[in-house]
C-alpha cells in the first residue's frame, strides 16, 4: 500500500496481480477478479491489458443499493434495485467527453450484463436544471443530451439512492466520496441502532421480534452481496472487490464475473466503442 502503483505495476511482474492481468491478456482465464491495491489494479490492466480501442479511460463502477427503481433481470441481483456509479476511483480529472464514454459503457454494462433494459443514464450535480454546476458538470450535459441514451438529466447527491437512475456518472474524485461517505454513514447507523436496541431489556424484545426485518434491511445495504465493481473500458473484464471484502464478497465478486463473461458484457463493449469511433453518437445495441 506504501509503492507507487504505476511504478508497482510497471516493475513486479512475477505479483498475483500482474500475473492475472498476463494471464487475461492471453486468454487463459475469462475475467480477472482483485482485491488488492486500486491504483495498482487499474495501473496493471491498462499496462498489461489495455483499453479497449476507442476508449479513452478507464472507469471504476459501484452498485449502490437503492430502496426502489428497477431490479436487475439477470442472477445474483434478484430482489435488490440498484444504481450504478461510475467513476468511484479511476480517474479523479476527467474532461465532459469522458462521462459521456462512461454513461455509455454503464448502460451497455447495466444492460447486457444485468439484464436492465433501456437504463436510465443520469449526471450526478449539485442541482437539477440544467444550468447548475461546474463547467465540467454543464459541458457533459449538454453531450449527454445529444447522446441518443436514455439520458433523465442531473441528480442530486441526495438523489443516489433513491433509484431514479440506473446509471450515474461523474468523476472520480467525486465518485469516490460519494461512495466512501454512504459506506461510513450505513455502518454508523447500524451501530447506533445496535447500540440503542442492547441499552435496555424491553428494546432487546423489540429487536427479537423485528429480527427478520432487520436481516433483510442489512442484507440489501451490504456491500458484500454486490461483491466487485467492473473496470469498464479495459480490453478485459476485470473486477475490483473491497479491500475488506470477506469470503463472502469474494463468492459474490466471482459470480458477477462470471456471469459477466456469459453474457459477453465485453463483446458489446468492444462494439459499442467501434460505432462510437467510426462516427455514430449512439453505441451499438448489445
Amino acid at each position: 500500500m506504501d509503492e507507487h502503483p504505476a511504478q508497482a505495476a510497471r516493475q513486479k511482474r512475477e505479483s498475483s496481480i500482474v500475473v492475472g492481468m498476463r494471464m487475461l491478456k492471453a486468454g487463459e482465464v475469462a475475467a480477472l477478479v482483485s482485491a488488492g491495491n486500486t491504483g495498482a489494479v487499474v495501473a496493471a490492466a491498462i499496462f498489461h491489458v489495455g483499453r479497449i480501442k476507442g476508449v479513452e479511460r478507464p472507469a471504476l463502477v459501484a452498485f449502490i443499493p437503492t430502496g426502489k427503481g428497477r431490479r436487475p433481470g439477470r442472477a445474483g441481483h434478484e430482489g435488490a434495485s440498484v444504481t450504478m456509479l461510475l467513476d468511484v476511483g479511476a480517474n479523479a480529472d476527467c474532461k465532459p467527453h469522458y462521462l459521456l464514454q462512461f454513461a455509455q459503457m454503464g448502460s451497455i454494462y447495466m444492460e447486457r450484463g444485468l439484464g436492465v433494459a433501456g437504463p436510465r443514464v443520469a449526471l450526478l450535480n449539485i442541482g437539477e436544471e440544467e444550468s447548475k454546476g461546474s463547467q465540467l458538470a454543464q459541458e457533459a450535459y449538454a453531450l449527454l443530451h445529444r447522446s441518443g441514451l436514455n439520458f433523465v438529466g442531473n441528480i442530486e447527491g441526495r438523489d443516489v439512492p433513491g433509484g431514479l437512475a440506473d446509471v450515474i456518472v461523474t468523476d472520480g474524485f467525486t465518485g469516490n466520496v460519494v461512495v466512501k461517505t454512504m459506506e461510513g454513514v450505513a455502518e454508523a447507523l447500524t451501530g447506533e441502532m445496535r447500540a440503542a436496541f442492547m441499552s435496555r431489556w424491553h428494546y432487546k424484545l423489540a429487536a427479537l421480534a423485528l429480527r427478520g426485518a432487520f436481516g433483510g434491511l442489512r442484507q440489501r445495504l451490504d456491500w458484500a452481496e454486490y461483491g466487485a465493481g467492473p473496470l469498464l473500458g479495459i480490453d478485459g473484464l476485470v473486477f475490483i472487490a473491497h479491500g475488506r471484502s470477506r469470503a463472502k464478497a469474494i463468492k459474490s465478486a466471482l459470480r458477477v464475473a462470471a456471469q459477466a463473461a456469459r453474457a459477453d458484457t465485453l463483446g458489446a463493449l468492444r462494439d459499442a466503442a467501434r460505432s462510437v469511433s467510426s462516427g455514430t453518437s449512439t453505441p451499438a445495441s448489445p
